[in-house]
């Protein structure tokens, strides 16, 4: 049983590899420390949509046996409206991925480096650009393998180490597990908190996961009887991620009130209170977070880009490579010079935000479709939960776009 288990694991931990990123960790150390564990409940939200949006996109690779950019490209019939999605998509996860490479290269640096120390770091030789450079080489190689199975491997064994580094750190800190329940299942927004919320769901239900996932569904799974695999798969994946980002506010609840902007000013705070093995476990879980992610991003893009200009779906196609090559290579350049384009994350900022809306809407619609589901189609109850977190994405996209221009 445990074995068959085992062997049906498939691109669910890559889809939560995806969303924990150092940017998630550190808005989650950020939350913890400024809120404590009033916020957790948006955690708990943010499960439930992700379960829902990618439990359709996992369903759609299975049954139809085709991409989610494939499926756009296909189904919207009218020429205007069919570029008009193939450029946002592209505009939205190409160039945003390219942009967020760097903050994924990086975020694996600031974890080596908090677990080696600068006094390592200068002994060693290992400056931030030789750093980088190593991220991305294991990106590179375990990318141009190009087999499914391998890549599966290494990503759900570093979720694991990832989690497993996460919740030590939590249990360490010795949390009031009372409170942890009552911000989880009681919706609180504290003083200038909203920003945060926001903030917490838009950094786990994000777009090119979506995609990820309905590619990697129909790599994995080639019979519709694989479905019951495939929904256990995500739904014990988002909330194994989402657990992931809740034991990270969990840790930074513990020294709040301290001025933390991201998880190695967190790790640095544990050491004095709970030792060097909370520094060293959450430096370890940081680490992980920048490495899957650093795979997992170039990878969507490639997938994308190749359903929408109708390449063929091939981990080991020249134009597939080039397209993940192209973004790895521009988050280690980045990475290592410390460069930071504000105007290109902020072009990706305004185009995810008005794809997650746009997304999820064409989600639900396909979810509807016999020509492309059969008998598989959203049931009613589906298509009202959809329509929920639907109306979440738009509201989501708006505040997103809002905050680029300082609106909000």
């Amino acid at each position: 049983m445990i074995k068959k288990f085992f062997k049906n694991i498939g691109p669910g931990p890559l889809v939560a590899a995806a969303f924990i990123g150092p940017g998630t960790v550190t808005l989650c150390t950020i939350a913890g420390a400024n809120f404590g564990y009033a916020l957790l409940w948006a955690m708990v939200l943010s499960i439930v949509a992700t379960i829902v949006l990618q439990e359709m996109a996992a369903r759609l690779g299975v049954i139809s046996q085709k991409g989610l950019s494939q499926v756009i490209r296909e189904e919207i019939r009218n020429p205007l409206l069919r570029n008009f999605a193939i450029i946002l998509v592209i505009s939205a996860i190409v160039v945003g991925n390219a942009a967020y490479e760097a903050g994924n290269i990086s975020g694996g640096v600031l974890g080596l480096q908090t677990i080696m120390g600068n006094t390592y770091v200068d002994i060693l030789g290992f400056r931030l650009e030789t750093m980088a450079l190593l991220i991305g080489l294991s990106a590179f190689i375990l990318l141009y393998i190009g087999n499914y199975k391998v890549l599966e491997r290494v990503l759900v064994s570093l979720v694991i180490f990832m989690s497993l580094a996460f919740v030590t750190t939590a249990v360490i800190t010795k949390p009031n597990v009372i409170e942890i329940f009552r911000g989880a299942f009681i919706p609180s927004t504290p003083n200038k908190s909203i920003l945060t919320v926001i903030g917490l769901i838009g950094t786990t239900v994000v777009p090119y996961n979506l995609f990820l996932h309905a590619s990697l569904a129909k790599t994995k799974w080639k019979h519709k009887a694989d479905l019951s695999f495939a929904r256990k798969d995500t739904i014990i994946a988002v909330i194994l991620g989402g657990l992931v980002s809740m034991c990270i506010i969990i840790t930074a609840s513990a020294i709040q009130g301290q001025s933390l902007n991201n998880a190695t000013d967190l790790a640095k705070g544990l050491e004095p209170l709970f030792g060097s093995y909370a520094k060293y476990f959450l430096s370890t879980g940081l680490f992980a977070a920048g490495i899957t992610s650093a795979i997992t991003a170039p990878l969507a893009a490639a997938f994308v880009a190749g359903g929408c200009l109708g390449w063929e779906y091939n981990l080991k196609s020249t134009k597939f490579r080039v397209v993940w090559i192209f973004i790895l290579a521009l988050g280690v350049i980045f990475a290592s010079v410390g460069f930071k384009s504000i105007e290109v994350i902020k072009f990706a900022q305004v185009a995810n935000g008005l794809l997650l809306p746009v997304i999820a809407g064409f989600l639900l619609w396909i979810m509807n479709k016999t020509n492309v589901l059969g008998s598989y189609k959203n049931s009613v109850f589906q298509n009202i939960v959809g329509l929920i977190v639907v109306f979440i994405a738009i509201f989501l996209g708006i505040k997103g776009i809002m905050s680029v221009f300082n609106l909000i």
